[in-house]
């Protein structure tokens, strides 16, 4: 499949990138600069994502849309990732490109009540920007129309992939406590083919 990736010059996004490489699909990674680009050993499309221009550029030929976007100041109001989230969706219905993977975080709308009390900590102050612009984009993704899908991971942290991802129960006031990035990236990647999620926003969890 061919597969657009932004936000691919964070964390999670090289991780997805590798991982969406590594199960054979034909990936383009999209980054504002390709100067901390050339290890992701994939086609690269530069641009700003809040730019239809840029953006129309790259989706032409893809047929699915993972959104790894997120701002590197959480404790400030910004608009970047829903900003993004609307470019990239107007962008995908008018290229004909359906399926849409986006990454949020734990903690936001009906996600609270499985946020464990440090969590609901950090989201009200340290990551209280994030929070409102994730909110945001989730609300551009679900009245996109598309075949979407958003995760809300939970704290992440580098270590190695377990192969363990819980998905939580809707509903429910389980709490989520942390997940690698590496296990993230490689639930993001199966979502390019598994439909069980599709349009709904789910809390994943290694414990």
């Amino acid at each position: 499949m061919k597969v657009l990736v932004f936000g691919a010059n964070g964390k999670t996004g090289r991780t997805v990138v590798e991982r969406a490489a590594a199960a054979g699909h034909e990936v383009t990674a999209f980054v504002r600069s390709s100067e901390q680009s050339e290890a992701l050993n994939v086609k690269l499309a530069q641009g700003d994502a809040t730019s239809r221009t840029d953006v129309d550029a790259a989706m032409q030929g893809q047929e699915a849309v993972i959104d790894t976007i997120g701002g590197k100041t959480p404790y400030k109001d910004t608009d970047l990732e829903s900003s993004a989230a609307a470019t990239i969706i107007a962008s995908m219905q008018a290229n004909g490109v359906r399926r849409l993977i986006a990454t949020s975080m734990l903690g936001v709308g009906d996600s609270k009540g499985n946020a464990p009390l440090y969590a609901r900590l950090l989201v009200s102050t340290f990551l209280r920007g994030a929070d409102k612009d994730k909110l945001a984009m989730e609300a551009e993704v679900a009245g996109s129309g598309l075949d979407w899908t958003i995760l809300r991971p939970a704290i992440l942290t580098d270590d190695g992939a377990t192969g363990d991802v819980h998905v939580l129960p809707e509903g429910t006031d389980e709490k989520a406590h942390k997940i690698t990035r590496a296990d993230v990236a490689e639930f993001m990647v199966q979502q390019l083919s598994d439909t069980n999620y599709l349009h709904q926003s789910i809390v994943i969890a290694n414990s």
